[in-house]
């Protein structure tokens, strides 16, 4: 395997970096509040970089996360592209193609995902009531009834990817009857809700779960190359404080315990950002993924954690402050833990996928 990024990965790469480096500073977020960032994210969908993850792949759109997680930016990027621009592109018709992506890639549609922490369904589909004349569309004979308690950048969303109890995939417009969009507070502020679903349109996407289990697995890898990036934001401004800030007429860079928690936070960091590489080049290949992004959201699960309590904790008093940028990438660190879910639950999952008998 080869994870030398292609020179489209890499202009991607570049142009993702500048464009989170000039706008999501540390004011604007500030300013921002729980806000989307809505200047950025027509910014970025104006530079093409939602349909550049079309033409570079799961690994182009992990590179590109990796920049946005160095800035914390408030935008949907991760959850439009994962949910909507890469599943609708695998799994979608010609004719959702068609209708869907030109959207997706320009901003004026926003997806997201209702999948449930631990994979746990909470949604049944029926047909719906009435006669099937031939010339209804199948979103027209489906309906959704069931809740999501969180669900990322749904309050930004129009469109909502939703598995149901059959692992089947169903996708629901947040303005259509019978969908409830409730805004919740998380630990990091990503306009995130409550979904409810009483008697909802909805149309299929896919095949079922061969589609549903690769949506998810490239979703998690998505997440994971985004708290790579986290991490490598909290440990270059925990590295940038510790190399500056003096104790005893030396830096506190110079303190042995210091290098070590930087040298470990670096090799957590490292772990992340290669797992979620890996599993992004496999998925792009057309290989098996599932147990590798499993892998990744484990590490960025256990490992990020650990990185943003380091950096906080280099700060010092510093990093007790609400207002420093280095607490931001703490939250974050701290909600895409929780996103991505507890490290046994992980395990447990890729226990039981690597132990499943192989179907006849």
């Amino acid at each position: 395997m080869d994870f030398t990024p292609t020179e489209e990965q890499r202009a991607a790469r570049a142009l993702a970096a500048e464009v989170f480096g000039d706008l999501a500073t540390p004011e604007r977020l500030a300013a921002l509040g729980t806000a989307t960032d809505d200047a950025l994210w027509k910014a970025l969908c104006a530079a093409g970089l939602p349909g550049a993850a079309e033409e570079t792949g799961l690994l182009g759109l992990v590179l590109m996360l990796e920049e946005q997680g160095r800035t914390t930016a408030q935008v949907p990027f991760a959850a439009s592209c994962a949910y909507g621009l890469l599943a609708v592109r695998a799994h979608g018709t010609a004719e959702q193609r068609a209708r869907l992506l030109p959207g997706l890639r320009d901003g004026t549609e926003v997806a997201t995902g209702a999948f449930p922490r631990g994979g746990a369904p909470r949604v049944a589909a029926r047909p719906a009531a009435g006669p099937d004349t031939g010339r209804a569309r199948p979103a027209d004979r489906t309906r959704l009834t069931g809740a999501v308690p969180v669900v990322p950048w749904l309050c930004a969303a129009t469109l909502v990817l939703v598995p149901d109890a059959g692992r089947r995939l169903w996708l629901v417009r947040t303005g259509d009857p019978g969908v409830g969009v409730e805004p919740v507070a998380t630990t990091a502020p990503w306009s995130a809700g409550r979904l409810t679903l009483d008697d909802a349109p909805a149309e299929p996407l896919g095949d079922g779960p061969a589609a549903h289990d690769d949506v998810l697995g490239a979703a998690r890898t998505a997440f994971a190359g985004l708290q790579a990036g986290v991490c490598a934001g909290a440990l270059a401004r925990a590295v940038a404080h510790t190399t500056t800030r003096e104790q005893f007429g030396r830096p506190l860079a110079a303190n042995q315990g210091v290098q070590l928690r930087a040298a470990e936070a670096y090799m957590d960091t490292e772990a992340i950002r290669v797992t979620a590489y890996e599993a992004a080049w496999r998925r792009d290949a057309g290989l098996a993924a599932g147990p590798h992004a499993l892998t990744a959201a484990w590490w960025a699960s256990e490992a990020g954690k650990r990185v943003v309590h380091t950096g906080q904790h280099l700060h010092g008093g510093l990093g007790a402050d609400l207002d420093h940028p280095v607490h931001r990438h703490f939250l974050w660190g701290r909600q895409l833990d929780a996103y991505l879910g507890a490290g046994a639950e992980l395990l447990e999952e890729l226990g039981a996928l690597l132990t499943k008998e192989p179907e006849a």
